[in-house]
């Protein structure tokens, strides 16, 4: 029976910690079955999603033990399991464009989850306009919206609801 950690951890930016976390992962004999690396000002966050029977997961929550006392990091990792997904939804990619400004990423999610969509995935950052030098936003999303759903309808909505917060957006099938 599959098992399954996830762990998170939080660093100093050095790729020495993404080649540590890759080696106790073989040590333990878990797999990764998904990652995320990210360089957040000076640190670097850290996001693996891990399987392995429940021996390996054991010794890889004791090898991350000892690995955030000898990096001098914070490391937080938690048993999961996996849903089945069950085939009721259709998965949706969301790419959203506009200025910079505070309590735009909680406006989009709010129609998310106000539509009961369920976001699987999400990323944003900030940049500044190479013409303009305006501080832009760009936020990538995959949601699963549910069968039973009207798609024109809710594109519609979205886009309708991005034109009145002055965001450029596309939502579009999962190809």
């Amino acid at each position: 029976m599959q098992n399954y950690l996830v762990v998170n951890a939080l660093v100093e930016n050095s790729s020495d910690i993404i080649r540590a976390l890759s080696k106790l992962s073989k040590t333990s004999g878990c797999s990764i079955v998904d990652s995320r690396f990210s360089i957040l000002g000076k640190e670097i966050a850290v996001i693996l999603f891990l399987a392995g029977s429940w021996d390996a997961i054991a010794k890889m929550e004791d090898l991350l033990k000892k690995l955030e006392q000898e990096k001098d990091t914070l490391i937080l990792s938690k048993r999961t399991t996996v849903d089945d997904p069950g085939g009721n939804a259709m998965p949706y990619v969301v790419d959203v464009v506009g200025v910079e400004k505070s309590g735009v990423i909680f406006e989009i999610a709010d129609f998310m989850f106000a539509n009961d969509l369920l976001i699987q995935d999400m990323s944003s950052n900030t940049y500044k306009a190479s013409q303009t030098g305006v501080q832009m936003f760009a936020l990538h999303m995959m949601v699963n919206i549910p069968l039973d759903t009207s798609i024109a309808a809710i594109r519609s909505d979205f886009i309708d609801f991005c034109d009145r917060l002055n965001l450029d957006a596309i939502m579009e099938p999962v190809k």
